[in-house]
């Protein structure tokens, strides 16, 4: 238990209110480089001082007092393994988790070195897999690649990296990794482990250091001794094997005493730290160096070892590192199919990795049942590379399902739904999964029609259990005999409106594939000056101080309670480029609460403020779209191939009642003339208005001007 802690479950034992509770836990300082105790938070706050006057806050703190330091719960090593040269019994006590069952040691990684046990950090990176499915994806492509022999220099992986573009790079995808790389403009490998090593509490003070040296600000060692030791990080002290080379260099350590004196500092055992010292002190002595300076560097290396960091770590970290990035900034269609498969079931991640596609100019095409595999492929067409959607990445349809459809399908590509439904084996599939398949659109490439094949899903899967059914019995039945299977009667159900055909797809997907919404309102976005969500942060970090964002919302918004007690809601507004969260506190809440719905297209302007690495969005107006899009007085131009068209167009004009727009309707009096038409009156022109105006029987196209 640690100060905040112990606060925080002291206060919530003895039933004192949250509020309360909180405003003293968030008096006591964070910091994990160097946690502050109580005692210590208590003695520096005086605001602190003050609350312990008050009866139940002295109450809460004293309990707090006793039982900090103390352990809270049994946890375990998340990568630490232990192996002795006996059975472990004999060694330490040994404690089983009820959860998963396996023996931990009741001794923390601290003790059971010295109770004579070895200890092993094993660390699964899905990195790793990710590389892997790369260089296989570029096989099956015909082209070989061995990530053990690309070179460590190569100019488009640095100035990738040095623009931030680090989307996907294991280590470096951050916001404020990729405000590091910017600065640092990394050109070697040995910058790829620095920056991996810094990008942490305590050593991130020494960032800016590193960068201005690094392009030229001069700099000076402790000694001239170290020089050639702290050359490579411009005199900083970064990795614990400097400290090893000080100890060597200076104080004529062995190799073996080096690495005692670094675990005495990372220890921070003080008994044994005022020894070492003695010790350093007397060898650089002894090496003609004056007792002031050897102190002064060993008080240097004392405070490094704060948060001195293992090189020979970062820099396996740093190679893999670069080698994603390599991939991604030569092979970036093969590095991004594979990091959508290792997230195949988080869309939230495909949904980034999508964007960051389609920011890099390659295409993400939807799911189709012949084209698509279970995970997602990689498809040629002459030199271009584009990804296929994979099958099982649609929600509620599993992997293993997929997978056996497409084992049917790879012998030849399915010629209808009668064909499918003949050949699929019926068990691992349901209604379900064939309804979301077909909102994604992945029966588009057999009937275009997908409210169609969604309203006939229970007939595909009768037709597929009916021809099991008879291939267990070894008859041929009605749709046996190995001719053409009869073609399936699907209700003659009209297709969705493209808006709700979208919306489906959003749902079964995740985020909207093969158009967005908002596509409808891009003129109307336009004049009102409305930003991308994916340029939010470029504005912000440029100064920006408030901004037009519009969007659909995304998902159900609820409602929350600020610590004062009144509403706020958190709102993720979906575009073409992206999403962006933003925050509506209760004036703006109560003022808009109508238009707050799951799925609406809203714009909002918002204050921008920057919050360290991160951007915070806060509503300061927000209003439904088609509502902003009708005000500034749009147009729109009708064209017609029948007349019967005009009557229904007049009752939709009628229905939604005059605005500031225009409506010209175009005519075609024969192929090489059309006449324009300009109704009298002015309407309530939208988007929305031009969606149900284009599925009027008559109604050719439909153009916003």
């Amino acid at each position: 238990l640690q100060a905040r802690a112990a606060v925080r479950d002291v206060g919530r034992v003895l039933g004192l209110p949250y509020g309360q509770v909180n405003r003293v836990a968030e008096l006591i300082p964070n910091n994990p480089a160097k946690p502050v105790t109580l005692a210590q938070a208590i003695e520096g706050e005086p605001k602190l001082q003050e609350l312990r006057g008050e009866e139940g806050t002295r109450r809460l703190l004293d309990v707090a007092l006793q039982l900090e330091g103390l352990y809270r719960h049994a946890s375990t090593h998340a990568a630490g393994l232990v192996i002795g040269d006996r059975p472990l019994i004999d060694l330490v006590p040994l404690y089983r988790d009820p959860k998963a069952g396996t023996l931990v040691t009741q001794y923390s990684m601290k003790y059971v070195e010295q109770a004579g046990l070895v200890k092993f950090d094993f660390l699964g990176l899905t990195t790793l897999t990710i590389l892997k499915q790369a260089v296989g994806l570029l096989t099956g492509l015909g082209t070989t690649v061995d990530l053990d022999t690309i070179p460590l220099d190569d100019p488009a992986t640095y100035a990738m990296l040095s623009a931030g573009d680090a989307g996907g790079v294991f280590q470096f995808e951050s916001p404020g990794m990729r405000d590091v790389l910017r600065q640092m403009r990394p050109d070697r490998f040995e910058d790829l482990i620095a920056a991996v090593a810094l990008y942490r509490p305590g050593p991130m003070a020494n960032i800016p250091d590193y960068c201005r040296r690094k392009h030229g600000e001069p700099w000076a060692p402790p000694h001239p001794q170290l020089a050639p030791i702290l050359a490579e990080t411009y005199g900083i002290m970064v990795y614990q094997e400097q400290v090893m080379q000080i100890a060597q260099t200076m104080a004529g350590y062995s190799l073996g005493a080096a690495d005692l004196l670094r675990r005495a500092m990372g220890k921070k055992i003080r008994a044994e730290m005022e020894q070492q010292r003695a010790t350093f002190t007397g060898g650089a002595t002894a090496r003609g160096i004056t007792p002031d300076k050897a102190t002064e560097v060993f008080d240097l290396m004392a405070r490094f070892a704060d948060y001195g960091f293992n090189k020979s770590h970062a820099a396996a970290y740093a190679l893999v590192s670069y080698q994603t990035a390599w991939m991604k900034a030569n092979h970036p269609v093969a590095f991004l199919a594979a990091c959508m498969n290792l997230a195949l079931s988080n869309t939230d991640k495909i949904a980034a990795l999508r964007s960051e596609a389609g920011r890099m100019g390659i295409a993400v095409l939807p799911p189709d049942i012949n084209r698509s595999g279970a995970l997602f492929t990689i498809e040629v067409d002459g030199s271009t590379q584009r990804i296929r959607y994979a099958l099982a990445a649609v929600k509620k349809v599993g992997q293993a399902a997929m997978e056996a459809l497409v084992a049917v399908r790879d012998a030849r590509p399915f010629r209808d739904l009668a064909d499918l439904a003949t050949r699929v084996d019926p068990r691992p599939l349901s209604k379900m999964q064939l309804e979301n398949l077909a909102r994604a659109g992945a029966f588009d490439s057999l009937v275009p029609n997908r409210a169609q094949v969604m309203a006939g899903a229970e007939t595909i899967l009768k037709r597929a259990q009916a021809q099991a059914e008879e291939a267990a019995t070894g008859q041929a039945g009605l749709f046996g005999g190995g001719g053409q299977p009869e073609p399936l009667r699907l209700p003659p159900t009209p297709d969705w409106p493209e808006m709700e055909r979208l919306a489906f797809e959003a749902e079964a997907i995740g985020f909207h594939l093969t158009a967005h919404p908002m596509d409808a309102y891009a003129a109307a976005l336009r004049r009102l000056d409305v930003v991308p969500a994916n340029s939010v942060d470029v504005r912000a970090r440029a100064g920006a101080t408030r901004l037009r964002l519009a969007g659909c919302i995304v998902g159900t918004p609820g409602v929350r309670r600020t610590k004062s007690g009144s509403p706020m809601m958190w709102v993720s507004l979906s575009d073409a480029s992206g999403t962006a969260e933003i925050t509506l506190f209760s004036e703006v809440l109560m003022a808009s609460r109508d238009v707050l719905k799951a799925g609406a297209a809203v714009i909002m302007k918002v204050d921008v403020r920057l919050d360290g690495d991160s951007v915070r969005l806060t509503a300061a107006d927000c209003q439904a779209l088609d509502v902003a899009a009708a005000e500034i007085g749009t147009g729109l131009r009708v064209w017609l191939d029948r007349s019967e068209a005009v009557p229904h167009i007049r009752a939709v004009l009628t229905r939604e009642g005059e605005g500031r727009g225009t409506v010209t309707l175009i005519p075609r009096i024969d192929e090489a003339q059309a006449v324009e038409v300009t109704l009298p009156g002015r309407w309530h022109v939208s988007p929305r208005l031009g969606q149900a105006l284009k599925s009027l029987p008559g109604v050719e196209r439909v153009e916003e001007v």
